[in-house]
């Protein structure tokens, strides 16, 4: 029998995934129905949040968060070099400034230490975009004291589900207790999926509101002044965009979500049988220990720093054996739109090139298998030990 691919994360789908999306089709509303309201509830309900706005995609979450919270011309916003470029193109975007802060060089989160660094070197930051590598939750709190004046907007792309350790208990990502902003992405890598889809979670009703009208063109519907003029009447108060999700994705995401704790538990226990098996493979550093948080896991990055054989040899004797492995992430910086722009070099932030430059993400998903665990540390013993 020939082996399965396996890619580094993929959807989980089910029948009543299917189901869901077929009852909207037959349901009158394809755009913007009843499905929308109902996900953003569950959605916020889930995450402990009063407000969700669902967009139709991370990258429309990240822009309209930014614009929403006043983020323009001769400010600066402030993120992670190790993410994908949307982390720092809603700055540009916005017409804003985009600049880093290093990262931790084991967890690959930005730190308070490393935020306060970038502050030092630079003016002071009007929006920060910490960012939850591989669903590990970032220590905001900290940041948030670190940079008082700045307004916070959670990258949490990689990290729907993940929680954090408070004195009152276990807190959800999404709860903003900590950030004026939250915004997931609903990529089909992610814990859960819309196929292509974002939102953005908040506790500021007046932010909710603007978002709302934002994702819409700027378009506004006032019932008193629709109550004069007719039905029909409704009014551009600023210039917003189409990021509206529809009624299909929203449906899929609706049930997804239901099944978010249940799609981590699964990712948590072949994160545990990876560690049994790889834990003495020589040159390969596994993801540190978590104390204080709960990732979604996301990914599940390890570094390759063998004396003998590179991280490249690895990845090709995995993608040899049909094992999708891929790498997370360039760093932002080193992009040569970032270079030529704004004249960023190597060596600007060397923890986060260093972790790029040994990291591996293995596979890792809510339908993989603890069998396909052991398939993928076979290789890897096979070519490391």
């Amino acid at each position: 029998m020939t082996a399965k691919d396996l890619p580094y994360s993929t959807q989980w789908i089910e029948d009543e995934d299917i189901q869901a999306v077929v009852s909207v089709l037959g349901s009158g509303w394809l755009t913007q129905g009843p499905a929308i309201e109902a996900f953003e509830q569950v959605l916020a309900e889930q995450c402990g949040a009063p407000y969700a706005v669902v967009v139709s995609s991370g990258t429309a979450a990240l822009h309209l968060a930014c614009l929403a919270l006043d983020l323009g011309p001769g400010k600066r916003l402030v993120t992670s070099p190790l993410s994908f470029a949307a982390s720092a193109n809603c700055a540009l975007y916005c017409g804003a400034t985009p600049s880093f802060a290093d990262v931790d060089p084991a967890t690959g989160n930005m730190t308070p230490d490393t935020l306060l660094r970038a502050l030092d070197a630079s003016p002071a930051a009007d929006v920060v975009v910490p960012v939850h590598f591989g669903g590990r939750p970032a220590d905001v709190a900290g940041l948030a004291r670190a940079a008082p004046r700045a307004a916070f907007i959670e990258d949490a792309s990689h990290a729907v589900g993940a929680q954090i350790a408070t004195a009152a208990g276990w807190r959800k990502v999404g709860a903003c207790d900590d950030a004026a902003a939250v915004v997931f992405s609903f990529h089909p890598v992610k814990p859960i999926t819309t196929a292509e889809g974002g939102a953005i979670l908040t506790r500021d009703e007046a932010l909710a509101r603007r978002l709302r009208a934002l994702r819409t063109h700027g378009i506004v519907k006032d019932p008193s002044r629709q109550a004069d003029e007719g039905g029909w009447f409704y009014e551009m108060r600023e210039l917003g965009y189409n990021y509206r999700m529809t009624d299909l994705q929203a449906a899929l995401g609706g049930v997804q979500v239901r099944r978010l704790q249940e799609g981590i538990e699964r990712r948590r226990r072949l994160v545990a049988r990876y560690r049994e098996e790889l834990a003495d493979v020589p040159g390969l550093g596994l993801p540190p220990l978590e104390h204080g948080v709960r990732s979604s896991w996301h990914l599940f990055p390890v570094r390759v720093s063998h004396p003998r054989v590179t991280r490249r040899q690895v990845y090709d004797a995995l993608r040899a054996a049909r094992i999708l492995a891929q790498v997370h992430y360039i760093p932002i910086h080193l992009q040569p739109y970032y270079r030529e722009r704004f004249g960023f070099r190597s060596g600007d932030f060397p923890n986060a090139e260093a972790f790029y430059a040994e990291e591996l993400s293995l596979p890792l998903y809510a339908t993989m298998t603890e069998a396909d665990v052991v398939r993928v540390a076979s290789v890897l013993r096979g070519t490391l030990v």
